[in-house]
Order: C-alpha cells, then sequence, then structure tokens
C-alpha cells in the first residue's frame, strides 16, 4: 500500500517520461501512415460518394421501369387481346408522367411482340435536346430475327433473359447514340406481350464519372466484374481497337478494399465499388502522388509535441482532483445516508486509506439498504402463493395512472384478471388445506405461463398480470399456451385440489377510450366473467 503523497509524486515523474516516449512514438507514426492514411480514406470516401450519386441516378430508372412494369401487367390481366389498343394508351399516359419524374431519361418505349399484334406495335418517345418529350417512330420489329440477341438487343435480350436487365452501352439503330438502359419483359398470364425500357444518355452517365478526381492524375472509370470496360477517361471505348481490358486486377480484392498494382508502368493505388446495376465504379491514383510533403509531416510532429504537452498537464491537474474526489463523494455520500437515500456512486476503490474507508462506508450502507429492501419486500408479498399482493398491484396501477396522465405516447400495457373457479366447493367438501394447494397450483400455472410478467394475487381466488410492451404483442400466443397447460394439468390430475379451474378476462390498454387504469380493469374484469359464464355452459352441455 502507498501513501498518496508517495502516488502523486511517482505518477508526476511518470507522466513527464511518458510524455516525451509518446512525442517520440507519434514523429514515427506519423512519418509512415498520415499521408498512406489520408489517401486511402480519400479513395474510400469518393468512391462511396461516386457510388451514391450512380446509384441514384440508376436506381431512379429502374424504379420507374418496374412501377411501370407493375402496372401495365396488372391492366393485361383485366383486358383481352381486343382491348389491347386501349391498353397501350393507359400505359403510354402512366409512362410519361413517370418518365418526367426520372433523371437522365433520353428514350422510353413500350414494344408490342409483333406475334402477339400485327397493329398495335406500342410507342416511343425521345427527348434528345432537353427540350420535352416527342413521340418517334417505332423500329420495324418484323425486319429482325427476334431469337438472335446480338441484334435489337434492348428487346431481344429481355425477352431471352425473361426478367428485367441493365444492358451494356450500345448505339441505338434510329438515333445513333450512344446509351444504356434498363429494360423489362411483359407478360401476361405467362405468354410474352413485349417489352417497357427506359434508355439514359451515356454521356450523362461519363459526366458524373468524370466529376471524381483525386490529386492531378487520379481518375474513376466503370467496368464490369470481368475487367471490361464500360466508360474511362482514357481510353475511347465505343473504338474496336481499343484495348477493353480493366487496368484493376479484381482476383482476391474485396469490394472496398485498398489495391495496389502497376499499369501502364507506374504503381497505382485504387479501391472499386459495386454498383446497383452491376457494373463496377473504379477509383485510382498513382502512388507517386499520396507520398506528400515533409514540411507538412514536420509541422504534424510539432503539432503532436504541443498537444502531447497540453494533455500532460490536463492529466495532472485531473488526476490531482481525482485524488481527492473521493473525499468529496464519501461527504456526499454521509449526507445522502442522513436523508434517507443509500444509492449514491462511490467508486472510488484503490489500496490505500481512502479506499479502505469507501469499502467500509459502502458495505454499511449496502447492509442498511438490503434491510430495508427486505422489510418493503415482505410488505408486498403475498404470504401463501407468494406472488405480489394486492397492495404491490395498487402500486403498480398507480404508476400506470401516473403515465397516462403524463402523456399516453408509445404507452403500452395490457391488464389480465383471473378467477379460481369452485374455491369454495374444495373448501366446504376437501378442507381449507386442500383449498390452499388450489390456489398455490393455479398461482403456479399463471406464473409459468406469464413468466416476464408480474403476477399480483388481489383476492382471495383472485389474480392479475400486467403485461408490457412486448410482451403485449405476445398476448395471444400467451393465452392459447395458458389454455393448453390448464388442459394438460387437468388431464393429469387426479384429484379436484390438484386441477386449475380458472376464468380470465384480458384488456389492451386503448388510449383513444381508456382515461385511466380503472378503465382498463374493469374491461378485463367485464372480460373475465363472461369466460366464466362461457366456461359454465360448457360445463352443463
Amino acid at each position: 500500500m502507498h501513501s498518496l503523497r508517495t502516488r502523486i509524486t511517482v505518477t508526476m515523474l511518470c507522466v513527464m517520461l511518458a510524455a516525451l516516449m509518446i512525442v517520440t512514438l507519434l514523429s514515427a507514426i506519423f512519418i509512415r501512415r498520415t499521408e498512406s492514411h489520408k489517401t486511402d480514406q480519400l479513395l474510400r470516401n469518393l468512391c462511396e460518394s461516386g457510388e451514391r450519386s450512380l446509384d441514384y441516378y440508376f436506381d431512379s430508372v429502374q424504379n420507374s421501369v418496374s412501377k411501370v412494369t407493375a402496372y401495365a401487367e396488372d391492366d393485361l390481366n383485366s383486358r383481352d387481346d381486343s382491348q389491347l389498343e386501349q391498353h397501350v394508351e393507359k400505359v403510354r399516359e402512366y409512362f410519361c408522367l413517370m418518365a418526367s419524374k426520372t433523371k437522365g431519361v433520353l428514350t422510353y418505349y413500350y414494344r408490342i411482340d409483333p406475334s402477339v399484334s400485327s397493329e398495335v406495335k406500342g410507342f416511343w418517345y425521345i427527348d434528345l435536346n432537353g427540350e420535352g418529350f416527342e413521340e418517334h417512330e417505332v423500329t420495324d420489329i418484323t425486319q429482325y430475327d427476334v431469337e438472335d440477341t446480338s441484334k435489337l438487343v434492348w428487346f431481344t435480350v429481355p425477352k431471352h433473359e425473361g426478367k428485367p436487365i441493365w444492358l451494356p452501352p450500345y448505339i441505338t439503330d434510329n438515333l445513333d447514340v450512344r446509351v444504356i438502359s434498363y429494360d423489362a419483359p411483359i407478360y401476361r398470364n405467362g405468354e410474352f406481350i413485349g417489352v417497357i425500357g427506359i434508355e439514359v444518355d451515356y454521356s450523362t452517365m461519363a459526366e458524373e464519372v468524370n466529376g471524381i478526381r483525386l490529386y492531378d492524375n487520379g481518375y474513376a472509370f466503370l467496368s464490369d466484374a470481368d475487367g471490361m470496360l464500360f466508360y474511362h477517361p482514357r481510353i475511347d471505348v465505343t473504338d474496336p481497337s481499343s484495348d477493353m481490358v480493366s487496368e484493376l486486377p479484381y482476383d482476391g480484392n474485396d469490394d472496398g478494399s485498398i489495391v495496389e498494382y502497376t499499369y501502364d508502368g507506374k504503381k497505382k493505388v485504387a479501391v472499386w465499388r459495386e454498383l446497383s446495376n452491376g457494373m463496377r465504379l473504379n477509383v485510382t491514383v498513382p502512388v507517386s502522388e499520396t507520398k506528400g510533403d515533409w514540411q507538412g509531416l514536420v509541422l504534424n510532429i510539432a503539432m503532436g509535441a504541443v498537444v502531447v504537452l497540453a494533455v500532460t498537464s490536463l492529466f495532472l491537474m485531473y488526476y490531482t482532483r481525482k485524488i481527492t474526489r473521493p473525499l468529496e463523494q464519501l461527504t456526499e455520500a454521509a449526507e445522502q445516508v442522513d436523508k434517507g437515500n443509500y444509492d449514491s456512486p462511490l467508486s472510488y476503490d484503490k489500496d490505500d486509506e481512502l479506499g479502505r474507508l469507501t469499502r467500509s462506508f459502502k458495505h454499511l450502507s449496502d447492509n442498511v439498504k438490503t434491510h430495508i429492501n427486505d422489510l418493503n419486500g415482505q410488505v408486498f408479498i403475498d404470504s401463501l402463493t407468494h406472488v405480489k399482493n394486492k397492495g404491490a398491484f395498487s402500486k403498480a396501477t398507480d404508476e400506470l395512472q401516473e403515465q397516462i396522465a403524463n402523456g399516453t405516447e408509445g404507452l403500452e400495457f395490457a391488464i389480465g384478471v383471473f378467477d379460481c373457479d369452485n374455491l369454495k366447493v374444495v373448501n366446504d367438501r376437501h378442507g381449507h388445506d386442500k383449498g390452499d394447494i388450489y390456489l398455490k397450483k393455479a398461482s403456479c400455472t399463471i406464473c409459468e405461463v406469464f413468466k416476464h410478467s408480474p403476477v399480483f394475487r388481489i383476492g382471495g381466488d383472485e389474480f392479475a398480470v400486467i403485461m408490457k410492451n412486448e410482451q403485449c404483442g405476445e398476448m395471444t400466443a400467451l393465452l392459447e399456451r395458458f389454455d393448453k397447460t390448464v388442459c394438460e394439468i387437468n388431464a393429469a390430475a387426479g384429484e379436484p385440489w390438484e386441477q386449475v379451474q380458472i376464468s380470465k378476462g384480458f384488456a389492451a390498454f386503448d388510449p383513444s377510450d381508456d382515461n385511466t387504469i380503472i378503465d382498463v380493469i374493469r374491461r378485463a374484469d367485464r372480460l373475465m366473467y363472461d369466460n366464466k359464464r362461457d366456461r359454465k355452459m360448457l360445463r352443463k352441455d
């Protein structure tokens, strides 16, 4: 055991020595990790920010197509072939509304398979200059082999796949514009009817990607899981002679992890994230641009030393205060004990004079508190069944009434009332000792089923349960379990006092109808008497 004076002296010396060691350690850590960590974090932040932006862009298109698809299939199911023209007009109106709310839409269309109808072809709307959608003459599908998925991909691929799909960038047949599209097949009772889709301008997506830059020569690009490029700011992916293989190696690298690699003779670091449409967003930067400058590192070291010295000074003041604080806590605790409060916090537990005094005080206070709690507990416990008594029930309902008075928002509880049938018959025919066994059996059964809620004996043969919060949601299941448990006990019982004959009624608090706790108890009581009457009629039958 050390005296407080010795501990203060040793602590001050140790803190000063530790401060010097921390400054030295921080110097090494800043030099090694600052720039690398900053670059890694910037890469991740840029990639995640770009992912959110692109996903919002793609998801808005996907959600619009999904809503129109659901609308079209629902409308088809209520029509026959003769009403196909009316169906297309309804979808046209709805699609126009959805397209106007969707970012970056270049064209939208609903094309009917020629095998379904040679007269009703569908529609195609375009907006090339951003001034509004205009209807365009639809592509003549009959000029193509719809089984060849290399042609007319916006129609043939979703038909072949049988599900909504994002298509890689392609040149539109009639507009000669590079686009990406999300298309969904339309079915009626399993029969393919046509395709609904939205095409978005490839250049809009490229602008989003070009906005992601890091340092002087960092950039972002898009590829698929196999590395095939969809967009690259330094490679013309529309040129058939271009190298379309991604520069970033994906083998063994998880989504969001930092990747180090060499490309075009330069060492680089990168990170990638998978987008909602299956593409991968890649952000890369040369390693040479991540080293930073030594002046910044020296400044960091100097600032670190100042911070350490400041923290050291604060720590010494704090620790001196910490040593004297136990005396203040003991004084405050003694004043609280004098007022009858035995729960004052005393956290000091060191092996010195104050620690021994604090432990002795806590031990004495806990003994007094335990004795008082034991006395209070006995006041609220029923001596026969050992559940809570009517006084405890009154205290609990008064607390609930206070909560109701303070506001019912978020307040959820239910009250159950039980009445033991035929207690008087058991007492008169077999004696009060058997009646006590009967009451204990009923009490144990209620406690077993409603073990997560307090049980009260509120009368000679009456019990109550208060269920709160999540227990209320399980009320139906608990009542079914109670009935099953009662049946099992009665089936195995040999004597009347070993059986469990209980009527029950449960009422949940309804803030729109219940003004007081008495309203809930009265409803539970009425339901219990209804149950008692029904049980009596069943026994007569």
